[in-house]
């Protein structure tokens, strides 16, 4: 009897609740409980989970590799997936190894490229992949001159911090001045640059910004899967043209995409972001763990994170192509129940099963399709 596979996500995204679906889904029919941790007790992979719990607040990086170390030898997880800390776990591999775990994570040397954006940048550039042109700003001057050689040049100007995910920080640079137009409808990524020469001016410490154009669509986001070999076997890029979603094999965003996986070892689930430049795609960014919206592949027939599960566990996959792509498609909110406030709870222990949330009618969306 083949045994199940427990696997343990940390303080991951909202999303991943269908990243959970799909391990449950998966091909080989092979049994999978899952654990989730969260700071969030309202966070939905808490009540996807088959096991949760509060993860303690303020640990630093190596405190929380102990947290770790312990959580995973005391339930006996056979796959961690790291999103918190990532950095500093995967420097402990062998350590996790040693209880029994399997990380599924690119190694500290892949991680530590791609937490800074200038280093990224530099690096990519210096293997053949294109890459805007930048400027990494620690001040009000650096800011006012990286955005005056940017519109001499007939471009917006944006910035975000160099560290950082998720689009968080990212705006873009307009000389139009404060007025009403900045507070009607929904908020806006555009800042007016004296607002922000002023907040510099008056901040304690330097910010750590990358200033750049802004790129124009569509945005690509090719979901890799390499293996430890260095080899990448599944690569399938989404496209976001405003609302419209679909998927590309063009081999203009998949070929550099798989000159990064392989060679900087992005080992298991990476994500590599593109847009346009003028006439030709450029890298935006790269993130060394799954995607939110990894899960999408299902509409081609692709269960990625159920591939990757296998690969930690020593079971090649093979090469993956897509059977076929799917349609276009847009993203839309549905309910997810969330568990009791009390935690830790386990999905034996429940008494009461949670009540279903019926779909409003036609509201069907991607995630609500078969995984």
């Amino acid at each position: 009897m083949v045994s199940r596979v427990r696997v343990w996500l940390n303080r991951t995204y909202a999303e991943n609740v269908f990243f959970m679906d799909q391990l449950r889904r998966n091909p080989s029919d092979r049994a999978v409980e899952i654990h989730a941790t969260h700071a969030d007790p309202d966070s939905p992979v808490l009540a996807a989970a088959d096991t949760a719990e509060l993860e303690p607040e303020g640990l630093s990086p190596a405190a929380y590799v102990e947290f770790a170390l312990d959580l995973c030898a005391r339930r006996g997880i056979d796959v961690f997936v790291p999103r918190l800390h990532q950095a500093a776990i995967v420097a402990h591999r062998a350590e996790f190894e040693a209880v029994g775990t399997a990380l599924l994570a690119p190694p500290p040397q892949a991680v530590a490229v791609f937490e800074d954006k200038v280093i990224a940048y530099e690096a990519v550039q210096a293997v053949g992949v294109p890459v805007p042109p930048w400027w990494r700003v620690r001040d009000a001057d650096e800011l006012v001159a990286a955005v005056d050689e940017l519109e001499a040049a007939g471009h917006k100007a944006c910035f975000k911090p160099v560290s950082g995910a998720g689009g968080v920080g990212f705006r873009v640079v307009t000389r139009a001045p404060f007025s009403l137009v900045h507070l009607s409808g929904f908020p806006s990524p555009y800042v007016p640059l004296d607002l922000v020469v002023e907040a510099m001016r008056q901040a304690e410490e330097p910010v750590d910004w990358l200033v750049m154009p802004r790129l124009e669509q569509p945005e690509v986001s090719v979901d890799c899967l390499t293996g430890p070999d260095n080899r990448v076997r599944l690569a399938v890029g989404r496209t976001k043209n405003g609302r419209r979603r679909g998927f590309t094999l063009h081999e203009q965003w998949l070929e550099p995409a798989r000159l990064i996986a392989e060679g900087f070892g992005l080992h298991y689930l990476s994500n590599i972001q593109f847009r346009m430049f003028g006439d030709r795609p450029v890298l935006m960014d790269v993130n060394t763990r799954p995607a939110g919206g990894l899960h999408q592949l299902s509409l081609c027939g692709v269960n990625a994170p159920w591939a990757a599960v296998r690969m930690a566990l020593g079971d090649d996959p093979g090469e993956i192509t897509p059977p076929f792509l799917g349609q276009d498609y847009t993203v839309v909110a549905g309910p997810r129940l969330l568990r009791p406030l009390s935690l830790p709870q386990q999905r034996a222990d429940e008494t009461v099963p949670l009540p279903a949330v019926p779909a409003p009618a036609g509201a069907a969306s991607a995630e609500a399709l078969p995984l």
